[in-house]
């Protein structure tokens, strides 16, 4: 039998730590070689003993975990991660696959289909589900936001007037007005209200 393959876990959620270990510990090809609270810890961790497949969660205390892994991969081509979200947001899906993840995962997905996930990861598969994948081809042709939209955007969710965004940012307030003009074009939006309520639900931007 060859070797088991090492798993490192990054997740701040004990209960999903308890519940992870005893899904790879039941594994007979698996080991859980460690679980980190945090992406700088995994890092640390990393450096010393190099795991096969790293699982992380998009969410953690200190940086994300698409940050977690872009820092991994500078130094470790070859890392292998999964990034698990508890929910599909198009612009993070996105952002991680372009960064190198191999898959892309719900935490609600079912046990067995993690695991067959880890072996297919391992083996140098690129795994997307089904759902994700939907949601992925349903936008795949839309003109992606710029910084700057982006960044204007987020203001937006504080309330601000097209003139408060403007001084926030140094520019003119035309500009402010262009931007927005691009931004409801790409998101076939109506007006700004509606601009953001899309933008929330993709993750281009999180309150």
């Amino acid at each position: 039998m060859n070797s088991k393959i090492r798993v490192l876990n990054v997740d701040d959620h004990p209960v999903w730590h308890l519940g992870l270990a005893s899904v790879i510990n039941a594994q007979q090809d698996m080991e859980l070689v460690a679980q980190v609270p945090t992406g700088r810890e995994a890092i640390d961790y990393f450096r010393k003993h190099p795991a096969e497949v790293i699982l992380t969660d998009l969410k953690l205390p200190d940086i994300s975990g698409i940050e977690l892994m872009i820092a991994i991969r500078t130094e470790f081509p070859g890392a292998r991660f999964v990034i698990l979200a508890g929910f599909a947001r198009e612009s993070e899906i996105r952002r991680a696959l372009a960064e190198g993840a191999q898959a892309y995962l719900l935490k609600s997905m079912p046990a067995s289909e993690l695991v067959d996930v880890i072996r297919q990861v391992h083996g140098g598969k690129r795994i997307i589900p089904g759902p994700i994948a939907t949601q992925l081809a349903e936008h795949y042709s839309d003109e992606l936001l710029t910084d700057r939209e982006v960044e204007i955007l987020r203001h937006l969710v504080g309330g601000n007037r097209n003139r408060d965004i403007a001084v926030k940012l140094s520019i003119a307030e035309e500009t402010v007005k262009g931007h927005m003009k691009n931004i409801m074009a790409k998101l076939g939006a109506n007006d700004r209200t509606q601009a953001l309520a899309i933008a929330l639900r993709r993750g281009v931007i999180q309150l």
